[in-house]
């Protein structure tokens, strides 16, 4: 038989893409691996080491999680299966005798920095910042003999479940009410069924740098009805000026609105990247013009197969003519 499934996340343990994988069922009687960065937990599943990755995507306040947004760009195809939401608070956190008075330098993951921004500036503005992989990461480096920095913001289930640790202040966010995305993250497969609430994301390099090059993108979508709720552009690396797209859609690509419009850009667009359709982690359905139902793609699709082939259109009783010189 078996074993049980092994599920990699950005770690370590105590991070806030722990408490989103931990919102996945499956997750919770499998084998669950802390990995030290976005990339190194995304190579596990594509070496075949994990069956899946949890790691965050998008942040309310501050956007796309750019080294996400990269790493599933390029390299081997992954497929984004599922989404969840994950409240995020801070805390400030030091060794045990260290007052806020005493910090200097403040380490934690660049999302959580800049949520927290405000509260640093207006407490400790002197305090230099020191850019860790995640916001456990710096938290639990504050208990090595060697760390360089003084305090770390992390979630407030670290600094409660770690000892050695403790908090110097807490709800420290700018924004009470921010939220982090995560995606888990497999090899290609079967896909999720569609549920009416689902998300479409997909990576779209842009083929020239000319005018209008963004709006045939964009006007795939549109004259489809196909609402975009995320799009963010990104370089490719390779040189100066050459971007790709990374679109999130509203709906799946079983709906025929989603197939035409990721057919179009296919046309002109060759390299798009398909990275997977998923129910949405609110539910919030999808609302669809009657006109963009699959129920009118269909009539359409007929109606043209009519127009080709009248004889089978009409139970073949048509004459076929030809038009005299």
């Amino acid at each position: 038989m078996p074993g049980p499934a092994t599920y990699a996340f950005l770690g370590p343990e105590g991070t806030f893409t722990e408490a989103a994988l931990l919102q996945v069922p499956a997750a919770l009687q499998a084998n669950r691996v802390p990995a030290s960065n976005v990339n190194a937990a995304l190579d596990q599943v594509r070496e075949g080491l994990a069956d899946a990755a949890m790691v965050p995507i998008e942040n309310s306040v501050e956007g796309g999680v750019t080294a996400t947004l990269d790493a599933i760009a390029s390299g081997t195809e992954l497929r984004i299966v599922r989404e969840v939401l994950v409240p995020v608070s801070f805390v400030l956190v030091a060794r045990e005798g260290v007052s806020l008075g005493n910090v200097r330098r403040v380490s934690t993951h660049g999302h959580a920095w800049a949520q927290c921004r405000l509260w640093v500036d207006a407490n400790i503005p002197a305090a230099e910042y020191v850019p860790g992989s995640s916001t456990a990461a710096a938290a639990m480096g504050l208990l090595e003999d060697d760390c360089h920095y003084d305090a770390a913001i992390c979630s407030p289930l670290v600094a409660q479940n770690q000892p050695g640790l403790s908090a110097l202040a807490e709800n420290i966010g700018d924004n009470s009410g921010a939220v982090t995305r995560f995606i888990l993250v497999s090899r290609p497969g079967m896909l999720p069924e569609r549920t009416g609430a689902d998300k479409t994301t997909v990576v779209v390099p842009l083929p020239e740098d000319r005018p209008g090059a963004l709006m045939e993108i964009l006007d795939q979508f549109a004259s489809r009805g196909v609402n975009l709720s995320r799009i963010e552009s990104r370089p490719t690396g390779q040189f100066l000026g050459h971007y790709f797209f990374s679109i999130d859609a509203d709906g799946h690509v079983r709906d025929a609105r989603v197939a035409d419009a990721l057919a179009g850009l296919h046309r002109i667009s060759p390299a798009t990247r398909f990275l997977g359709s998923y129910a949405r982690a609110d539910m919030e359905k999808t609302a669809v013009e009657p006109h963009m139902s699959d129920g009118a793609f269909n009539a359409a699709r007929s109606w043209v197969a009519a127009i080709l082939d009248p004889d089978n259109a009409a139970g073949g009783s048509a004459v076929r003519t030809s038009p005299t010189a």
